[in-house]
Formats: structure tokens, C-alpha cells, sequence
């Protein structure tokens, strides 16, 4: 990148000038500001839902909405989502990013999803169609679609190794596995599971994780990606087309996620070398019970051998006591010998 297009930020700190000098063409659309920023282009998000979501129909519309919901009652905790929006046909979609692992994060995106369900608690009347007439009715519980679509750059079991990186849930059947409900849906992109090579992209969706993952690695659209939609999506996330301010919250992004994943690298180093301590004093451990199961055992040889010792000194001492009773009656009989 030309010197020119270095970010004449006044007043930047040291940090953010190291970060600046070792930028790439593109934004890391990991960031909390390069998700939004490509992701808030409407064009650009109905593609992606479709060809994340299969809806019947596709998406054709959609309305982005407040991302911050509060609680029903004034003691409810507020939900803030990263995207939200609103479909021509009132479904509700959440887009989330999480780069971080979070341990309930299952918990969370049902939590941000029942939001949505509670959100369409209609007071009064609404309009349904009756008798092919449409007419105002008392609401019926009806409700409409809510879709959790979210990216994540970890894994949820990162013990099992496989390239599964998309997950569909939905309410099933416990033994028939047939479909219960089907307004509610949780997508996972799990983006360290997907391993697929520029060559080999194969859908829409493999083409939207991978550029995901790698666009802020790339210094050029691929030819294969080179659609419509994605040279849009890569005109706007050049970093030299952005003014100073965006620059900057971008830099400040960039050494947040820096921050964050040096001590994510710091709890997993000395994760793992407690992992390793655990290791070598469950060995010792090991090697001690063996120890003594080699002592129990040679002990139980020697107790059966006194056993066999003390046996053969009961036979012997009974030997001795005849031989002494056979002596003291030939002496009671012929006298003491000379």
C-alpha cells in the first residue's frame, strides 16, 4: 500500500501507528467495525442470508432494525445484537459475530431469540384473513419466523476434529426427528472448521465463509469471486477508500481483537501447561500405584512363603514331639541308657 494511504491520524498512540503500518487491502471482517460495515449494506446482507437461510421464496426485502430490545418489564435485562432485520414478510433475523469463545453461548442466542418471540406479544386486535375475507381479530398467538444466523471465528467442541462448519437447529422430534417447529432456527458458522481452498468453493454459502475468513488476507477480488455482489462487497471494505475517522475506528478495533486474543493466548498457553503439570503428576501417579502393586504383590509372595515356612515348622515341631514321646517311653520301659 502506497505511503500516501498510510492514515495521517493526529495523535494516533504507538500501538495503533504499529497496527497501521502492517495493514492489509482489505478490513477484517472480524472486527466489530468490518461486520457492520459490509454487513449494513442491505444488498449485500440479503445475499448473504440467502444463501445461508434455505426460506421458502428467498428474502427479497429486508428492514434493519434497532439493534438494542428491552426487557418486557423494567427489571428484564436488554438484549444488543450485532445486526437485526426485518424481512418483507415480517421474519425476524439476527446476525451475530462472536471472535471470542463465550461459555454460554448456546444460552445466549436462545436468549436473544426468545426476545424476538416476545417482542411479537400483540395487544389488541390484528389483521387475519377469515373465510378468505380479511378482518380484525383478537391476536391468536400466531407468530412470525425468527432466524439466529451466527458467525463464529472458535469452535463449540474443540476436542473433536472435523470439517462440519455449519450447524441447522430446529425443534425435532426426540424419536421420530421429525420436524416439531419450524418458525425458529439457529445457524452456527463455526469459520476454524472450514478448510475449503479458493479452487474448490462449490455454493454461494462456501463463497461467503471463505471470503468471511480470508478477505482481510487477500490483496485482490479472485477472479472466481468476481460476481456482482462481491465486487461491491470488496470496493467497500478497501481501507484506502476510507476517510480518517473510520480508519481510526478501525485501527482502535484492530488492537481491541489484538488485546483480546494475546490474553486468549496467554490463558491457553498456561491452560495448557497446567494441562501438561496434570499430565505428569497423573504419570507419577501411575507409576507410584504401580510401585505398590509390585510391593503388594511381593509382599503376598512372602506372607505365602512365611505361610509355607510356618506350616513346615508345625510338621517339623510335630515330628519332634512324636520322636520325643517314642523316646520317653522306651526309657520308661528299659530304663535310662549308659
Amino acid at each position: 500500500m502506497d505511503t500516501d494511504q498510510k492514515y495521517l491520524i493526529p495523535d494516533i498512540s504507538v500501538a495503533l501507528k504499529a497496527i497501521a503500518e502492517d495493514l492489509s487491502v482489505y478490513i477484517n471482517l472480524l472486527t466489530d467495525f468490518g461486520f457492520k460495515r459490509v454487513f449494513g449494506i442491505k444488498e449485500i446482507m440479503l445475499n448473504f442470508l440467502n444463501s445461508v437461510l434455505d426460506i421458502e421464496g428467498g428474502i427479497t426485502d429486508l428492514t434493519y432494525d434497532n439493534t438494542e430490545i428491552l426487557g418486557l418489564s423494567k427489571d428484564d435485562r436488554k438484549a444488543i445484537f450485532d445486526l437485526i432485520c426485518t424481512t418483507g414478510k415480517n421474519e425476524r433475523i439476527i446476525v451475530e459475530m462472536q471472535t471470542i469463545p463465550q461459555e454460554y453461548f448456546k444460552d445466549r442466542t436462545l436468549f436473544y431469540a426468545t426476545r424476538l418471540i416476545q417482542e411479537q406479544n400483540i395487544q389488541g386486535k390484528i389483521k387475519a384473513m377469515v373465510n378468505e375475507k380479511e378482518k380484525e381479530v383478537d391476536w391468536n398467538y400466531m407468530l412470525y419466523p425468527v432466524y439466529s444466523v451466527n458467525i463464529l471465528n472458535f469452535c463449540f467442541d474443540r476436542e473433536t476434529e472435523n470439517n462440519k462448519y455449519v450447524s441447522y437447529v430446529q425443534l425435532l422430534d426426540r424419536d421420530t426427528k421429525e420436524l416439531f417447529y419450524k418458525k425458529l432456527t439457529f445457524v452456527y458458522l463455526e469459520l476454524p472448521r472450514f478448510n475449503v481452498e479458493l479452487g474448490d468453493l462449490q455454493s454461494p454459502l462456501e463463497e461467503w465463509v471463505y471470503i468471511i475468513k480470508h478477505l482481510h488476507q487477500l490483496e485482490n477480488i479472485p477472479e472466481t469471486l468476481r460476481t456482482e455482489i462481491f465486487v461491491k462487497l470488496f470496493e467497500i471494505a478497501k481501507i484506502a477508500k476510507m476517510n480518517k475517522k473510520d480508519v481510526y475506528r478501525y485501527l482502535k478495533n484492530l488492537n481491541d481483537m489484538s488485546l483480546v486474543q494475546s490474553e486468549i493466548n496467554r490463558l491457553g498457553y498456561t491452560i495448557e501447561q497446567q494441562r501438561n503439570i496434570i499430565t505428569m503428576v497423573s504419570t507419577e501417579r501411575d507409576n507410584a500405584w504401580n510401585a505398590i502393586s509390585v510391593l503388594q504383590s511381593n509382599n503376598d509372595a512372602l506372607q505365602i512363603n512365611n505361610d509355607a515356612l510356618q506350616s513346615n515348622n508345625d510338621a517339623l515341631q510335630s515330628s519332634n514331639d512324636a520322636l520325643q514321646k517314642q523316646i520317653d517311653e522306651y526309657l520308661n520301659r528299659y530304663g535310662k541308657l549308659d
